[in-house]
């Protein structure tokens, strides 16, 4: 069993990338241009490497080979992007790895590519890049190619020694259980459950009870013996359930306005763990939008609006402003679904300006995660 925080040093060891690994401060999906670059490396990365995983490691200052982290990721249908722009496409998975000295809210990406049979190719245009295009690695470059050659398996050798060097062991999942035992001092609630005697699941959070009802909030859920985490929120609340044979986490978000606010489930994801040593995690979406009168939310869109245009002149907010934006990403996200406006744009123009105010910037991640997970699933 491949320790992931184990693998990322190992990859990280080589300063130069090459035609199995790659390395990124960040990927943006949000835009064209982000996704066109992300599946050009993807493409080159399974043509370049049949033989074996092809990686990329997110959240990594190039020029300094430095860890700095990105904020968690849920990768839920990053493959349904991959399979919709490729031809051949490889299998991509996108995972969470958490390093002690990030901050808690802080992971590195690590994308692992798996490629399949025959070339893989754009299967149509994206941003500037044509339909049929075809890129290999040439040295730490993706480069497109005219030919349909594949290189050999001369990694395989490099890239088995550098998962064997990753292996799990017994020291490095006793560590990581007690450091999250050792959140009990901040307050935390802590739990783990061992499955199928190899699959050691850790999860921290404080406890609320509503309506006769257990949900955690400040959730997070780690996969130790592969030093995954698998679940990260600040806001959100969540469910969790387990017996013998799998582990569910039962996300949902709290939304409405003004003092009518409702809990609406968003997707459960389950762990399944099987006696041969292997797992499989299944989601599924469950969210149904609120809906309220137009002409309300209407009112409250341009509210915003006049709210956004005061932060960009830098004015100073009065008490009852600040209180409306803290709760701006969430009537926002509310506007975003009802198709009133483009509330999401508007926000992202003034992002800047909301880093000054942390709550509610940390809210706005959460409102774009979330509408990047619907959308996905949609």
């Amino acid at each position: 069993m491949i320790n992931k925080r184990l693998l990322v040093k190992s990859l990280l060891s080589h300063n130069d990338e090459n035609s199995f690994y790659d390395k990124k401060l960040r990927v943006d999906l949000s835009h064209k241009e982000g996704k066109a670059k992300f599946l050009k490396h993807i493409c080159a990365l399974s043509n370049s490497n049949p033989a074996n995983n092809s990686f990329i490691v997110v959240g990594v200052d190039d020029r300094k080979n430095e860890i700095v982290g990105v904020d968690f990721f849920d990768d839920s249908k990053l493959q349904n992007l991959i399979n919709a722009y490729l031809e051949n496409p490889p299998l991509v998975q996108y995972e969470n790895i958490p390093f002690p000295h990030l901050p808690v809210d802080k992971v590195v990406g690590l994308v692992t590519i798996r490629s399949q049979n025959g070339i893989t190719s754009l299967r149509k245009n994206i941003w500037k890049y044509y339909g049929g295009a075809v890129f290999f690695r040439d040295g730490s470059i993706s480069m497109p190619k005219d030919f349909g050659i594949r290189m050999d398996d001369v990694n395989s050798t490099i890239v088995q020694e550098i998962e064997k060097n990753a292996s799990n062991n017994i020291e490095l999942t006793l560590d990581r259980v007690q450091d999250f035992m050792n959140r009990k001092e901040h307050g935390l609630e802590v739990f783990y459950k061992v499955f199928k005697e190899q699959f050691v699941i850790c999860w921290s959070g404080k406890m609320k009870r509503k309506k006769g009802n257990e949900y955690y909030y400040r959730v997070d859920i780690e996969m130790v013996n592969e030093q995954v985490r698998l679940f990260y929120s600040a806001l959100d609340e969540v469910q969790i359930s387990y017996d013998e044979d799998s582990f569910s986490i039962l996300e949902f978000v709290e939304l409405g306005l003004g003092d009518r606010q409702a809990y609406h489930p968003l997707e459960r994801q389950t762990l399944r763990f099987f006696p041969n040593g292997t797992y499989k995690l299944e989601t599924k979406i469950l969210f149904n939008p609120p809906y309220y009168d137009r002409r309300t939310l209407h009112h409250i869109y341009n509210a915003n609006l006049s709210l956004l245009a005061k932060l960009s002149t830098g004015a100073i907010l009065t008490g009852r402003e600040l209180q409306d934006l803290r709760n701006l990403p969430e009537t926002m996200l509310i506007c975003q679904f009802n198709n009133v406006g483009e509330p999401i744009e508007k926000m992202k123009l003034q992002r800047q300006q909301l880093k000054n105010y942390p709550d509610t910037y940390k809210a706005y991640k959460e409102s774009l995660r979330i509408l990047r997970k619907v959308k996905y699933n949609s």
